[in-house]
Parts: C-alpha cells; sequence; structure tokens
C-alpha cells in the first residue's frame, strides 16, 4: 500500500535520483558495500558513530516503515542481525552492537529511505560512543573504509562457516527440517 507521505516523495522528487540511498543502489553514488543480495545492501555509513558502522537498506525504496512491505523489513532486520555477529567475529571484535532504525522525521530520520543503522560496541565505550553519536564522524582521524568493510566480510566468512544459512533467509532452522 502507498502511503500519502510515498505519494508526496514521488512528487516532490525524493525517489530515484534525489534520494542517495537509490543512487548508491544505482551505482550512481559511492558507497564502500558490505554485502548486497537482490533485494538488499549493506554498506558503511559516511558519518560513523564507531568504526564498522553500516546501514542496511532495502533496494526498492521505502521513505517509513509504513512505505515498506512487512516481509522485506523482517530481511532487513535479519541482514542487521547477521551483522552484528559478524562484527564480534571481524578483526574489528566488537563485544555487542546497537540497532537504530529512526522512522520518520520526528524520530530524527535525516535520509528518507528506510535504514538499519549497526553499530559496533566495545566494553566500556560510552564516552567514544557518545562522542561518535554527537559528531557523526566530523572529528577525529576517520577509519580506513576499505579495510573496515574488508574486516566486516572476513566476519561474515566466519558467520558463514559457523552459519550456512543466508542473510535474507528468516525461517527458523527448525522449519527447515
Amino acid at each position: 500500500m502507498v502511503t500519502e507521505r510515498a505519494a508526496t516523495e514521488r512528487r516532490q522528487g525524493t525517489v530515484g535520483d534525489d534520494c542517495v540511498f537509490c543512487r548508491i543502489v544505482a551505482g550512481t553514488a559511492p558507497a564502500t558495500t558490505v554485502y548486497e543480495d537482490d533485494t538488499l545492501c549493506a554498506f558503511l555509513d559516511i558519518r560513523p558513530i564507531a568504526r564498522g558502522h553500516t546501514l542496511v537498506i532495502p533496494k526498492r525504496h521505502a521513505g517509513t516503515l509504513d512505505d515498506l512491505d512487512a516481509a522485506l523489513g523482517a530481511r532487513v532486520f535479519a541482514l542487521g542481525h547477521r551483522l552484528a555477529k559478524a562484527l564480534r567475529r571481524s578483526p574489528l571484535g566488537s563485544d555487542g552492537a546497537n540497532l537504530i532504525l529512526n522512522d520518520g522525521k520526528s524520530a530524527f530520520q535525516t535520509v528518507h529511505h528506510v535504514h538499519l543503522h549497526v553499530v559496533p560496541r566495545q566494553n566500556g565505550d560510552i564516552r567514544t560512543f557518545a562522542t561518535g553519536f554527537l559528531f557523526r564522524g566530523r572529528v577525529g582521524r576517520q577509519p580506513d573504509r576499505a579495510a573496515t568493510a574488508a574486516a566486516i566480510r572476513t566476519g561474515l566468512a566466519r558467520l558463514d562457516t559457523e552459519e550456512p544459512a543466508g542473510p535474507s533467509d528468516t525461517r527458523d532452522k527448525e522449519s527447515k527440517a
């Protein structure tokens, strides 16, 4: 179902060429991709809160959760879950992760294409996390994006040896039997 908001976005030109995430999907805007399949894309946030901060998006434009098919939303979250687990197994060695989805302007959504933030966390990182949150990549040295993406891909590969199911497979392991 297309909401009035989605129809307005289309009229205002915020879909397609004017949506930076749609341009990333189309290959016309730069991004450091860590995962991609037919329906999802995950890439490093351009203003990371922490090293390894990744965004998961559906390739099909959805401005808010109202515009997102529930099954596709489940796939977005399943990939976020998988990336959080991969970050623990990666050379980045996170101790945990925040999964954050800001839905709508009042929730501080700044890019109006649904996206899930996967933010790696370290034990005791409250000060660096708070600084990263407040300044969003505007202070301090920026990590090497290519090396960061490679580290996350290494974590995904390690996870694949433990759990061969793909990130878009949202079924229970018992239901596969």
